[in-house]
């Protein structure tokens, strides 16, 4: 369950990114970016430039990419993530569903419930508490 959930929000991250940057044309104001010509932009009155630039670099894409990297990298070494990751993506993903229902959504909720289950299933097979895995050999510490 775990190991999906980070597929999932992996994916998410990348696709928002990639299609933010292709499908939306958002790369072709690289050159903008590059140049400084955002230096001087107004958040609230921003240009087509700046709005792409929040749409794609400067979005939540690339932060939910790492995140489902991290997910997964926690998953292969038997580590189980911390369940606030869940609760504040949660928390994060029903506040996005009301201010915009159009969106993936529905697939944060279910990577967000496979995260919980897998996270009190790992709980309940191994309720020892850990003190960490060695990094170098992956044994655990004294």
């Amino acid at each position: 369950m775990i190991k999906w959930a980070g597929w999932i929000i992996t994916f998410c991250g990348t696709a928002h990114t990639l299609g933010a940057l292709t499908v939306e044309k958002a790369a072709r104001h690289a050159g903008t970016w590059f140049s400084g010509g955002l230096w001087d932009e107004d958040l609230a009155d921003m240009s087509p430039a700046g709005s792409a630039y929040w749409l794609s670099l400067d979005s939540f894409g690339i932060p939910l990419l790492l995140i489902g990297v991290t997910v997964l990298w926690l998953d292969r070494r038997g580590i189980t993530p911390p369940t606030f990751l869940a609760w504040t993506l949660g928390a994060w993903t029903l506040v996005d569903a009301v201010i915009l229902p159009f969106t993936p959504w529905p697939l944060f909720v279910l990577a967000c419930a496979l995260l919980l289950i897998g996270a009190r299933r790992a709980r309940r097979d191994d309720p020892t508490p850990r003190t960490g895995l060695h990094e170098t050999y992956g044994t655990p510490q004294q």
